[in-house]
């Protein structure tokens, strides 16, 4: 009986102390697993952009997307026009300018970094109601200079439209009409007594309301709501811009301020927006540059 007893107690004893040396053991897991819940998250990055309402509606592609795997990383958004995004840089009311146009050899000389992300059309616009799907690059330049300010001037291309043309087009200091103006040639002769509008949507709206109006945006916003005009009989798609064939075309800029290091945030949101992802994203509605 005592033999018993004394084998009852040894594996009592090596039971307990299995039992402790477990319990130790999960007690070091699950310290490990609770340093991992209260491990500090990234701390938190605010990155300001401003600039140019055509490249905007890409740039809020790139955002929601990159929110899937930087939340840590917020943006503020400010789109009022490239001119505001060239000199938000220098002046540092953003980190990152957005520009739709070229900039000047003067505005290189502000001290700024540039980064083609995109190369985007300019789609001239027509009314939904507007019989007219053609023009050639002159009248379109005619039009927007007061060469021609009535639809039956256009001869056998007006399809019969008449009327006094109301001409719509941006404001001064955006990077759509600057490029427009440069690539059609009639830069500051713009016909007096057009309707200046401040970015893509006002223009869009417009010329959806105004069965007279022609004007022009981004390729990539053209929509439902209006018309495309084919150019000296080359359709509006990214196909033909890609081509060549589409003249309208302009780069889409992200700018920074050169000689100065990059936050690591901003690094990498930009190398993102290069990278594979990114111009997956481009390729949507514009043309990737990789």
């Amino acid at each position: 009986m005592k033999k018993s007893l004394f084998v009852f107690m040894a594996f009592a004893l090596t039971t307990a102390l299995a039992f402790a040396a477990g319990r130790q053991a999960g007690g070091g897991s699950e310290q490990s697993s609770q340093a991992q819940r209260t491990a500090p998250a990234a701390q938190q990055y605010t990155i300001a952009v401003g600039g140019s309402t055509s490249v905007n509606p890409l740039m809020e592609l790139f955002i929601a997307e990159y929110a899937k795997v930087r939340g840590n990383v917020k943006f503020t958004v400010s789109a009022t026009g490239s001119g505001d995004g060239i000199k938000g840089v220098p002046a540092g009311t953003c980190e990152i300018g957005m520009s739709s146009r070229e900039l000047t050899p003067a505005e290189i000389g502000t001290g700024i970094d540039e980064l083609v992300i995109a190369i985007d059309g300019i789609a001239v616009i027509l009314n939904n109601t507007n019989p007219i799907t053609s023009l050639t690059m002159t009248q379109i330049k005619d039009i927007y200079t007061g060469g021609i300010i009535n639809w039956e001037q256009l001869g056998t291309a007006a399809q019969g439209k008449t009327g006094r043309i109301a001409v719509v087009s941006r404001e001064p200091g955006s990077g759509t009409r600057g490029a427009f103006e440069e690539i059609l040639k009639f830069q500051d002769k713009l016909v007096r007594g057009a309707i200046e509008f401040d970015g893509t949507g006002a223009i869009k709206a417009e010329v959806s309301r105004n069965a007279d109006a022609i004007g022009y945006i981004s390729l990539g916003s053209v929509d439902n709501s209006i018309k495309a005009l084919s150019v000296d009989g080359i359709a509006a798609t990214t196909a033909n811009v890609v081509a060549g064939s589409y003249k309208i075309a302009r780069p889409f800029i992200l700018l920074t301020k050169k000689g100065v290091a990059l936050n690591a945030e901003t690094k990498a949101f930009l190398d993102w927006v290069m990278g594979p992802i990114g111009q997956n994203i481009v390729k949507t509605s514009w043309i990737s540059v990789r």
